[in-house]
């Protein structure tokens, strides 16, 4: 069993309220009248088992969660490789780095690239 808890009655989203996607996503999913649990990734730290239980939810290595491409990434960071410890340490001192919005219910977890996406859960 995991550190995050999941139900089938509701969607855990983990977002950046700051990103336009996780704003549509947000408004598409209480539009549709889905149950949500809202974690805002820049006022809770995600714990390093949290980070890598979403990321092993994603398939994806921890490192593959991090958005390379955002602003704060370029300011903050040199693309290289670093250990799984290193890649939880970043998003935890920079959580706008990480790719998002995240949806969980009950075993579905799936990363929102449209806000349509909301649907498939």
């Amino acid at each position: 069993m995991g550190e995050i808890a999941t139900s089938k009655r509701q969607i855990t989203l983990f977002y950046n309220p700051n990103s336009i996607r996780a704003k549509k996503t947000l408004a598409f999913a209480k539009a549709e009248g889905f149950p949500i649990l809202q974690v805002n990734l820049l006022k809770t730290k995600l714990t390093g088992t949290q980070i890598a239980e979403l990321a092993n939810k994603l398939n994806l290595e921890i490192k593959d969660l991090i958005n390379q491409e955002h602003p704060s990434y370029s300011s903050h960071f040199k693309p290289h490789e670093l250990s799984g410890e290193d890649w939880v340490k970043m998003i935890q001192h920079q959580p706008e780095i990480m790719k998002q919005p995240v949806a969980l219910r009950g075993d579905i977890t799936i990363l929102i690239e449209t806000p349509t996406d909301i649907i498939k859960i």
